[in-house]
């Protein structure tokens, strides 16, 4: 049984309702004229486009690691980069180094958002962009982004966290509804980007935080160690 967000019900249910139009005419069309054979061409071609654009917003079961001082990964997807970055932008980090975690998400994996731990947001930006390729260099400062960010506890150590959602040339639609004061529980959707698609998890570039990840890993929302508080 496919679950799916309700993040993308206008899309899967918008595309179902036309979908079974689609097949009662078809239906129709097959019993008054004859044409079974290319009735049902016509009806399984509609469920097959119909269960592609559904996957897109599929929210499959995932474990989340219990250990307090594992940190998750907030996307599906391949991490593409990994930066140390000074004097970020970000208001919750005022000033301070930061370890960015770009991970690109292809059309095939799962889009929703989850926090990487437990995390008081304080923090909501839009920034209107372009809409260049996730997989482009350029897109992370250029793209149209919504970035959340606040405190996070893990492991008995407080600290700012962000995680910044961002367009690609076929993602164009950034769902994230949380407002200031709400608070997540490690693991916990919080919002989507449809298709394809970049996520970036922001951390503190201190000693206490570890990153499990490199270039190259593949990621899963939810389920995946980034990193982890390795008290000193």
């Amino acid at each position: 049984m496919i679950r799916l967000t309700m993040y993308g019900a206008r899309e899967w249910l918008g595309s179902g309702i036309i979908a079974l139009i689609l097949i009662t005419m078809f239906i129709f069309i097959a019993v008054k004229f004859q044409y079974p054979i290319l009735g049902a061409m016509l009806i399984g071609f509609t469920v097959i486009v119909w269960l592609a654009i559904a996957a897109f917003f599929r929210v499959p079961d995932r474990v989340i690691p219990q250990d307090p001082a594992l940190l998750v990964s907030p996307a599906d997807g391949l991490v593409k980069d990994i930066e140390l970055i000074s004097n970020c932008e970000i208001d919750v980090f005022k000033g301070m180094d930061v370890v960015r975690v770009g991970i690109f998400l292809s059309v095939f994996d799962v889009h929703v958002n989850r926090a990487p731990c437990d995390l008081t947001v304080e923090y909501k930006k839009y920034r209107e962009g372009k809409y260049l390729d996730a997989r482009n260099g350029n897109c992370s400062k250029e793209n149209e982004a919504m970035t959340i960010g606040g405190t996070a506890n893990a492991n008995g150590m407080v600290f700012p966290v962000a995680v910044r959602q961002i367009s690609g040339a076929i993602a164009r639609r950034i769902v994230c509804p949380p407002e200031i004061g709400a608070k997540y529980k490690k693991g916990e959707i919080y919002g989507m980007i449809k298709f394809g698609s970049r996520t970036e998890l922001y951390l503190p570039a201190e000693k206490d935080i570890v990153l499990s990840v490199k270039v190259g890993d593949r990621v899963y929302s939810g389920s995946s160690v980034v990193g982890r508080i390795v008290k000193q």
